[in-house]
């Protein structure tokens, strides 16, 4: 069995028609008809119902069909891998990034790496506080731009940044007007948290490290900042976050205090070494590359 049998299978079992089927692949209807018998002959077996109005699958064929598809899809991925290692980088990297974490670093990444490779072309896809993985967790995205604590066992990290913990308070809360405050001095006060599908970096948010036996009361769940600081607005709790969040998202009912005793939150490129596409690679050595050496366009790093 050749790879041009089965593709000749696959477009005819999508058309189900010769004629459209041999125009898509070029070849006249005949040398497509002599191919497909010449494959069922050659394993005994009948893919398609013929007569001189239709052209259908046996059950047979039905079943295969999906498999063939399959196996195709990834011989042409092999081949553009084999394009891309080459030296000739082309193809699609889906890049994912937390919403309200780097996403002015991802812009400036994505810049650098399409002057490089202009041949890729970068999706940026952003992901709400529900994944905290960016996609990564279930193979949306190749690389993403995270803010750790997630649960990646299997993924490497680059830290690209750091900043202060910040504590998002009602207008009207009574540390409001505090120039810093301790994280013990709000354990006690309703909060605003991600989904629990968040995980590690729900936890991580609702500071359980440092609570003890004193669990968090819950006061509203939310998987966007506007989400989160619409509650918070409302008086229905409050949030811990960082200080760019604190730039980003100011608005009237809120203020943000800085907490004094948090190790800094950090955001990171994330990607899984076993899964790297050529493209996604490209992108981590550049990014590597950059933080190594100094990059005067990009932020400074810790």
């Amino acid at each position: 069995m050749t790879l041009r049998q089965l593709r000749y299978f696959a477009v005819l079992g999508e058309e189900l028609n010769y004629r459209r089927a041999a125009e898509k692949l070029f070849i006249t209807q005949p040398a497509l008809s002599t191919a497909i018998k010449a494959l069922e002959h050659q394993f005994g077996v009948v893919l398609f119902h013929r007569n001189t109005r239709v052209v259908a699958l046996t059950d047979l064929g039905a079943a295969w069909l999906p498999q063939v598809q399959q196996a195709l899809a990834g011989v042409d991925a092999v081949i553009d891998n084999l394009v891309m290692l080459s030296g000739t980088r082309r193809g699609v990297l889906r890049v994912g990034y937390l919403i309200g974490t780097g996403a002015d670093l991802l812009f400036r990444l994505v810049r650098h790496f399409e002057a490089a490779y202009p041949d890729v072309v970068v999706e940026p896809i952003e992901f709400d506080f529900a994944d905290p993985t960016a996609g990564l967790a279930d193979g949306t995205t190749e690389v993403a731009i995270i803010r750790p604590p997630v649960d990646l066992p299997d993924h490497r990290m680059l830290i690209l940044d750091s900043e202060s913990w910040v504590a998002c308070l009602p207008r009207d809360h009574r540390l409001a007007q505090r120039a810093e405050v301790a994280i013990a001095e709000l354990l006690d006060d309703p909060i605003v948290c991600a989904p629990l599908t968040a995980g590690t970096w729900r936890d991580y948010w609702l500071a359980m490290d440092v609570r003890g036996n004193r669990p968090p009361t819950i006061a509203a769940v939310a998987a966007t900042y506007e989400a989160e600081t619409t509650a918070i607005a409302r008086g229905l709790g409050i949030s811990f976050t960082t200080s760019s969040v604190a730039r980003f998202y100011d608005r009237p009912g809120i203020a943000y205090v800085p907490i004094t005793d948090r190790p800094p939150s950090q955001t990171a490129l994330a990607w899984r070494p076993s899964d790297l596409t050529p493209q996604a690679d490209a992108l981590v050595r550049l990014v590597q590359a950059q933080w190594s050496f100094g990059d005067p366009d990009l932020p400074d790093h810790h």
